[in-house]
């Protein structure tokens, strides 16, 4: 029910972009950095629960991620003006991402331990209810928003439904500990199979965080990159410190690099989907589209256990295959010229990103038991922060990027019209002029409306190729995770194969 929220919350977000963009003139990419603010807190929220979760218990972080999402509404809301837009909704989606990573700190070791000789199983079964949130999130925002015509506002207000629910439902549970904590381990022995080279990863994101949406959460407009280096050079050196400077497993290191990727196609994508296929076809058909890529993924994380005990894939194998399919989702999708075949083409795509998070995580607890809520934490966290970090704004970039080079190209004069004045920016990549959103938003509603003038057409027009580009360079990402998974399926199968390791002297190994 926790997770469910979640997603609920992501869903309804996801629909009302448009909203934001027509009220407040956002261009794709600040609307990227706003739904990105709603992944990287995630990574605090769960690195800073993985940490203290064996020590404090879960009772306490469930008590404080319920407040947090009260909190974030409240924040949100408080977007009134287009000078105060762009923070405020920032901050609050940074605040809801903050309770949704201290939750998952709660719920993925919790069941992992619940279930130690099953966990690729139940894990699935865990995060069914993160697809089946965006579900009842999309159908909100269909019926309210397109329908209806209710305000954002209102519609965003009804993820607290769901988490008041699950306040009430943890009251006067009582959760056990994981392996790691049944041996007492210290945390420094739970952090040193993560080491310097999987604390690299994490600093590395850190960095770009305390560069970028750091200073937008403060008001500002960005850090100097150094300023996020010397940071996150720091929390290296306190990493080093706690694991006597342990280099860290190469195939942990591997396995969070992977999930970078996972975080930035899978969410990244999510956050964006409605917002694209609305656009090249109608909204409610792309708050459609979302709904049924939703729906096929809760329906086949209760399959997890079927495909690896009956299919005799292991949970690397099936990652491999995942990874294989949405690929080939996402080209098809970027070539879809009809609803119809864009249905057919995100079930592929959807049948792939199914397994993604959920197994991985899984991989981690089976291989790195030792660890505790540690390693899955920070690999969580690292998921999020790509997300929020290279996913979300990437996409963005993307759209504005590919609109604006094809308006360029077809009507330059309209583009010299249309053009944001402030440019578009995202890592090393070059900065461009994006279309400005409330001219888009115009130019659509004049074609809708069969009043367009012959500028604003080509305008509507490169915002669709623009659109179609941006999925297809996203179908690169898990290219590059199948050739991964391929080389860490033959590593296992060099060793004997794929199986989960148990602590000695646990309830795990006992089961065992």
């Amino acid at each position: 029910m926790a997770i469910f929220a979640a997603g609920m919350g992501f869903g309804i977000r996801g629909g009302i972009f448009d909203n934001w963009a027509s009220e407040f003139g956002f261009t794709a990419t600040q609307l990227g950095a706003i739904g990105g603010a709603g992944f990287t807190g995630f990574c605090f929220g769960i690195i800073i629960g993985g940490v203290v979760c064996d020590k404090i218990g879960y009772g306490k972080l469930v008590i404080a991620a319920f407040a947090c999402h009260v909190l974030s509404a409240f924040v949100t809301f408080g977007a009134s003006t287009p000078q105060n837009a762009y923070q405020m909704l920032t901050i609050g989606m940074f605040i809801f991402a903050f309770a949704n990573g201290t939750l998952e700190a709660v719920a993925n070791p919790l069941v992992a331990t619940l279930f130690p000789n099953n966990r690729t199983h139940f894990l699935n079964i865990l995060h069914a209810s993160w697809p089946v949130g965006i579900l009842a999130g999309a159908v909100v925002s269909w019926v309210l928003d397109d329908k209806m015509q209710v305000g954002w506002k209102i519609q965003l207000a009804l993820y607290l439904l769901p988490t008041v629910v699950y306040g009430l439902m943890f009251m006067g549970q009582k959760m056990p500990k994981s392996e790691a904590a049944q041996k007492g381990a210290i945390f420094g022995e739970m952090l040193k199979p993560v080491g310097l080279l999987g604390a690299a990863v994490a600093c590395y994101l850190l960095s770009l965080f305390v560069s970028g949406p750091l200073a937008g959460l403060l008001g500002m407009q960005s850090f100097p990159p150094a300023v996020g280096y010397i940071v996150a050079g720091a929390l290296l050196v306190i990493v080093g410190v706690m694991t006597k400077f342990s280099l860290g497993s190469i195939l942990l290191f591997v396995l969070f690099i992977t999930h970078a990727l996972v975080g930035a196609v899978e969410l990244g994508t999510d956050g964006w989907i409605a917002n694209i296929t609305g656009n090249l076809f109608t909204s409610e058909q792309g708050k459609w589209l979302l709904i049924w890529t939703s729906a096929v993924m809760f329906g086949l994380r209760f399959c997890a256990h079927f495909i690896e005990t009956k299919l005799g894939l292991s949970p690397v194998a099936l990652l491999l295959v995942c990874a294989v399919l949405a690929c080939v989702g996402l080209q098809l999708t970027s070539a879809a010229q009809t609803v119809g075949l864009a249905f057919l083409a995100l079930t592929v795509y959807a049948i792939g990103k199914t397994f993604f998070w959920p197994t991985m995580l899984a991989v981690v607890s089976d291989r790195f038991p030792q660890t505790g809520a540690v390693a899955i934490s920070i690999m969580g966290g690292i998921g999020m922060l790509s997300a929020g970090l290279i996913g979300g704004p990437g996409l963005g970039y993307g759209k504005d990027r590919f609109a604006a080079e094809t308006l360029q190209q077809t009507n330059a004069a309209a583009y010299a019209e249309a053009k944001s004045s402030s440019p578009s920016k995202f890592l090393f990549f070059s900065e461009v002029n994006a279309i400005d959103g409330k001219k888009l938003s115009e130019a659509k509603d004049a074609v809708k409306a069969n009043k367009a003038t012959p500028a604003q057409k080509d305008i509507v027009a490169a915002d669709q190729t623009g659109d179609r580009k941006t999925l297809k360079a996203d179908s690169y990402i898990p290219a590059a995770m199948a050739v991964i998974y391929l080389a860490i399926l033959l590593y296992f199968k060099s060793i004997g194969g794929y199986r989960p390791v148990h602590l000695d002297g646990t309830n795990a190994a006992a089961a065992k």
